[in-house]
């Protein structure tokens, strides 16, 4: 099993560091482009809004293929589009390379969780998607401290990196993924879900989770200035700690999805984020609180997804892909808007990067509000099945 899952999770942690590394080289970038740091910021937000709107046209167009060809063809594109950021000398050059390699990773994010989720069997399927989640998480403990530290020197060296992860996992999943064949799914078929009240209820949660994480987080850099003092090395330093309590909150929530109620986890998770939010102003004046809260913020993030794909999974097996994938694309909603909501509350309010957090928790917490009353909501009927479907993803193995 872990054989068939490290490419996926290899996959992924391309995927992640590629979408998290810009936070880290934002004053590098803006400075290099002649532009703003809140636009520069954009290109945080453009690059997870076309994630999410174009994940489930790919996964549709692709759907009839085996998740290793599909997979393999979304690597390529995703390689292809990093190395033309590298290579972008303008603004508009840049921006047009990031909407190509969103493309990329909208398809390897949905591919490699249905992926995963159909390799595991039921008891063992929290565990299997957040090892493949962990590929995103680890991105954030070690992908972008050490993708901020390449970029030092130069930003553009860190996307050619990327791109050697993104051919690295292209080879993995080539030589050690089998061809699992899932039901094929329209467009129509993939976003039918979205007539379900009780899906559209889960997937608010993740969107305003991210989007209340990413008001503050897409800032991280000029919002931890006073605490690093601008010394590159302490920032660096900084994420480590935020990236490391992400990925133990993650490893964390595929044990307790597995033995627990998912919405109760879920439950303090966005708790504690709302409460290490609102007192980011304090905890960011100084390098060693800064420390800790970073690390208490990234458990309480990394707890966020597997629980809710866990419950998109009980709520319909057979519907595994398009549930996963239309959650993946909720989460990058929410990071479009977070970086949006961010830098127009920079720009509009004169609020300094570091003053995001309680306007971060704010949205936090009615994400809290809105989560809790997905639960005390009755359970809807199971979004429908695409014809042919089987009703277990493991049955679509081969």
């Amino acid at each position: 099993m872990l054989k068939r899952l490290l490419p996926l999770a290899l996959a992924t942690f391309a995927v992640g560091t590629d979408s998290y590394v810009i936070a880290g080289l934002l004053p590098s970038i803006a400075e290099d482009l002649g532009v703003s740091t809140p636009a520069a910021g954009q290109l945080v937000t453009v690059f997870a809004l076309v994630m999410a709107v174009s994940a489930p046209v790919t996964g549709a167009l692709t759907s009839g293929l085996d998740r290793r060809s599909a997979l393999l063809i979304a690597l390529g594109l995703f390689v292809i589009g990093n190395v033309a950021t590298a290579l972008g000398t303008s603004y508009a050059m840049v921006m047009a390379a990031r909407v190509a390699t969103a493309v990329g990773a909208g398809t390897i994010n949905s591919a490699a969780s249905s992926t995963a989720a159909a390799l595991a069997p039921p008891e063992q399927r929290g565990r299997a998607l957040a090892f493949v989640l962990g590929g995103l998480t680890l991105a954030t403990a070690l992908g972008l401290p050490l993708g901020t530290l390449i970029g030092r020197a130069d930003w553009h060296l860190t996307l050619w990196a990327v791109s050697g992860v993104g051919l690295l996992a292209a080879g993995g999943i080539a030589i050690g993924l089998p061809a699992v064949r899932l039901p094929a799914a329209s467009l129509s078929d993939r976003l039918r879900p979205l007539k379900q009240g009780r899906v559209l209820a889960l997937l608010a949660v993740t969107s305003s989770a991210f989007l209340g994480a990413y008001t503050l987080y897409t800032y991280i850099a000029p919002a931890l200035r006073e605490a690093t003092g601008g010394h590159e090395s302490l920032l660096i330093l900084a994420l480590l700690a935020w990236g490391v309590g992400t990925l133990a909150g993650n490893i964390a929530a595929g044990r307790l999805a597995d033995r627990h109620d998912p919405a109760r986890v879920l439950t303090g998770a966005l708790a504690s984020a709302t409460l290490a939010l609102a007192l980011s102003p304090l905890a960011t004046r100084a390098l060693a609180p800064a420390l800790v809260w970073a690390a208490v913020w990234g458990v309480t993030l990394g707890l966020v997804v597997v629980p809710q794909q866990h419950r998109l999974v009980a709520l319909a097996p057979a519907a595994t892909p398009v549930l996963l994938g239309l959650n993946s694309s909720a989460l990058y909603v929410g990071i479009a808007l977070g970086g949006g909501l961010g830098g127009l509350a920079q720009q509009g309010t004169g609020l300094d990067p570091a003053e995001l957090g309680p306007v971060a928790a704010g949205v936090t917490a009615l994400g809290l509000l809105w989560h809790l009353g997905t639960m005390r909501r009755p359970a809807a009927p199971a979004p429908t099945t695409p014809a042919g479907a089987s009703a277990d993803p493991e049955e679509s193995t081969t």
